[in-house]
């Protein structure tokens, strides 16, 4: 084994703060997932029932349940959640399936009631036949009854479902230039009639209301005042409420932030980081995955701004007609999986690095099982890319789901790559606890800290690698088949796609950013475990409980729009505390004559600034609120805060961890420059705030009005996205200035790999002088 530094000698006296804290969070993550159980309870309980058949009158049949779950896989294996959205949920190019076909049912049946009273089309009815016809129609799709095994459907509401279902089956297998439409290859005539089967139930969800209750599956959401549906009376209570309980919070957090965390930091430090060491060969391994991690990152931006331009010009791209080899949905698969794969190899990567400058010491064969997974996960994201594209063209009908495209947005993965990845995460884990505890004796210390409540710091850094890797699992609930309810299968998908991001993500970053802090010297450990330890409690508390804000309006039950408002505005509580952290730490820094990781500490008081403005400005303390998501949920404003909050919060924290393995592998033998690092962080955020300004929020204000003037469905249409193609093409600029960053940041990246590949290494570029700090 390779002893990496002198041990420094910390004075053993026990942080009353900490002591307190540390049992305050884990009785504070034992409550959530307590919390978090017996919602998921409810919701398997409460989700909307599926009858199983759908009659006319006369007992003819008009829908099936089996040929309605038989829809919902067809609607995965074709990935129309990368096209269109469902319950507001997917991609906001397209449609939204359930707006759409909601209001297109309305129409007909109107027309149909029209024919049955008055002998005539509805639009040649006067007013006041109109008003009794729409009256009408809204009693007849609010009073289907989803609790019955048969469900009886009124004669006008059957014939135009017996109608919709045919032109939802044209739609979906035939190209539309006008829309940017491509074909479902993976359809064909029977499997696209039972795809509509499953896209006009879900309609019925929206509309049909509860047993006792005077609102909808879905909380009466979309908003469409022609067919009745208005938000809430507990849609207003609960904003209110929630107001009141975070400027409540934010008084509490200030108050004990300063009280107990934010006193003079004179106690002891112990500048680990410091000092150069020569690399072990479990760090030279890492060196491999910082060039993947900007190959992938210009990927994603070349796919994003190929997406961007569809908006405009839906039929091909600049006069090349790419639609029928690269539709959309494949070109959104790669988008929004490219990320994940960067910021995981980034946090990754400096997880591995850091894990022998923690313990000191390198794990026997360490350098083997970073090469192992490695090579796993470049198998993995390679085969999940073909596989999408195989699925989404339809070539691997039978095996779709294991191999193919599992239609679900970010987690569009076949089965098997989703299981490999898992595998890859808990290996991960694995080579982090070994390198933190390389010797027997090492881990029996540990242990017995851990089980006598003495925890530090590396448990809970170790902790939060494990966690990542555990909430994965649940986004391959069931392991081997499809849900039958798209409510349940949304609502395990968010335990990836935000209880994965917002609690095990933010967890991580929360030990990786105050170990950094710790390591270098800037606070003391003590310090930075109550810092620490407050931030997850906040985190635990916004970050597990908070996911129901997600689960608004997708048919689960409404136990989750107070819990999902009240603790999603928490989100917003960790994130001031992380920008006032940042000022600090930022004071601290510039008070540092000569310190070593100013490039790395740029990109992490980044995150810190975007995780506040996207995450909590943006989201949680905006979005959040049930009043305003009612109006505001699958519109350009989410897509603003996406954008920046993933990036931004976790991108840029990634990108400064690289940045500050290859300071430390840099060391005082090779030269350093921190100009390329900089001016690609500038050119990053600079693209960030002119996506904001010219594209998200003019769109995403224009469309928030127009849902509350013309109902949800028009604001998600060709029609009004027709009136924003001069913001459309605004995009470019943002697009523009945010890859020369990128690839700013790539040429960077390999110019400074020298230490991980000696035989590289030019002669000329070994500087035995100080490195240019």
């Amino acid at each position: 084994m390779e002893n990496l530094h002198q041990d420094v000698v910390e004075p053993v006296n026990p942080d009353k703060v900490s002591n307190v804290l540390k049992w305050v969070l884990l009785i504070t993550a034992i409550i959530c997932f307590v919390v978090l159980i017996w919602g998921t309870y409810k919701t398997y309980q409460l989700a909307p029932p599926l009858p199983q058949q759908f009659q006319f009158p006369s007992g003819q049949i008009v829908m099936k349940a089996d040929d309605i779950v038989a829809g919902k896989a067809g609607f995965q294996r074709a990935d129309l959640m990368d096209y269109g959205s469902l319950y507001g949920m997917g991609s906001y190019f397209g449609e939204d399936y359930t707006a759409k076909y909601l209001v297109t049912l309305g129409r007909l049946t109107e027309d149909n009631i029209a024919q049955q009273h008055f002998g005539k089309p509805f639009t040649n009815l006067d007013a006041g036949g109109q008003y009794i016809v729409r009256q009408m129609m809204q009693r007849d799709l609010q009073h289907t009854d989803l609790s019955k095994p048969v469900s009886i459907l009124s004669e006008p509401v059957a014939n135009a479902i017996v109608q919709l279902r045919q032109q939802i089956a044209k739609t979906l297998l035939n190209h539309d230039a006008t829309t940017g439409w491509t074909k479902a290859y993976s359809l064909d005539a029977q499997s696209a009639l039972q795809t509509a089967d499953f896209l006009i139930y879900s309609s019925l969800t929206t509309i049909a209301h509860r047993p006792g209750q005077n609102s909808s599956y879905t909380n009466n959401w979309p908003y469409e005042p022609t067919m009745g549906n208005n938000p809430t009376a507990n849609t207003f209570y609960w904003t209110w409420v929630s107001f009141c309980f975070v400027f409540l919070g934010f008084g509490a957090v200030l108050f004990i932030y300063h009280r107990y965390l934010s006193a003079p930091d004179d106690a002891f430090k112990t500048p680990v980081f410091l000092g150069f060491e020569p690399l072990t060969p479990s760090q030279r391994k890492v060196g491999q995955y910082f060039v993947v991690v900007a190959l992938v990152l210009l990927i994603q931006i070349a796919v994003g701004a190929i997406m961007a331009h569809y908006y405009t010009e839906r039929n091909g791209f600049y006069g090349l007609s790419i639609n029928e080899f690269l539709p959309f949905n494949f070109l959104r698969d790669i988008h929004i999986q490219t990320p994940i794969v960067w910021i995981a190899l980034s946090w990754v990567s400096a997880g591995v690095f850091m894990a022998p400058l923690i313990s000191k010491r390198e794990a026997k064969r360490q350098g083997f099982f970073v090469d192992l997974l490695f090579w796993v996960t470049l198998f993995i994201v390679g085969g999940a890319i073909v596989g999408n594209y195989l699925g989404i063209m339809g070539y691997v009908n039978e095996s779709w789901f294991w191999i193919g495209n599992q239609g679900l947005s970010y987690l569009q993965l076949g089965r098997l790559w989703q299981i490999g990845f898992c595998v890859g995460l808990f290996l991960w884990s694995f080579i982090v606890f070994r390198g933190m505890w390389p010797t027997w004796s090492d881990l029996k210390t540990a242990t017995v800290a851990f089980w006598t409540g003495r925890i530090r710091l590396e448990h809970l850094f170790w902790a939060s690698t494990i966690n990542i890797a555990v909430l994965y699992c649940f986004g391959m609930i069931p392991l081997t088949g499809i849900e039958k309810s798209f409510t349940i299968t949304d609502f395990w998908r968010w335990w990836v796609v935000h209880l994965w991001v917002e609690q095990s993500f933010e967890f991580f970053a929360a030990c990786a950013t105050a170990y950094v802090l710790m390591g270098t010297g800037l606070i003391s450990r003590a310090l930075a475990e109550r810092t620490m330890y407050f931030e997850t409690i906040l985190v635990f508390l916004g970050g597990i409980i908070g996911t129901g804000h997600h689960w608004y309006w997708t048919g689960t039950p409404d136990l989750w729009v107070p819990l999902g408002s009240m603790f999603s505005f928490i989100e917003v509580l960790p994130l001031v505390l992380l920008i006032i952290d940042a000022i600090e730490h930022h004071q601290l820094i510039k008070r540092e004559r000569a310190f070593t990781y100013n490039l790395a500490y740029l990109y992490i008081l980044g995150a810190s600034f975007w995780n506040f403005v996207g995450a909590g400005v943006f989201g949680g303390g905006t979005l959040n609120a049930p009043l305003v998501n009612y109006y505001e949920h699958g519109t350009f404003l989410t897509l603003n805060h996406a954008h920046t909050a993933l990036f931004g919060a976790f991108g840029l924290l990634g990108l400064g961890l690289i940045y500050f393995c290859l300071r430390y592998a840099a060391g005082d033998r090779f030269s350093w420059d921190d100009r390329l690092g900089t001016w690609a962080f500038w050119l990053y955020n600079i693209g960030l705030i002119l996506w904001i300004v010219l594209n998200f929020f003019p769109v995403g204000w224009a469309q928030l009005m127009d849902v509350y003037e013309n109902g949800f469905a028009h604001s998600r249409s060709l029609e009004f996205y027709n009136t924003t193609l001069i913001w459309q093409w605004l995009r470019f600029p943002g697009d523009v200035v945010f890859a020369l960053g990128a690839l700013f940041m790539a040429y960077d990246f390999i110019k400074k790999l020298g230490p991980f590949f000696p035989r590289w290494v030019n002669a000329r570029s070994l500087e035995h002088t100080a490195p240019d700090v």
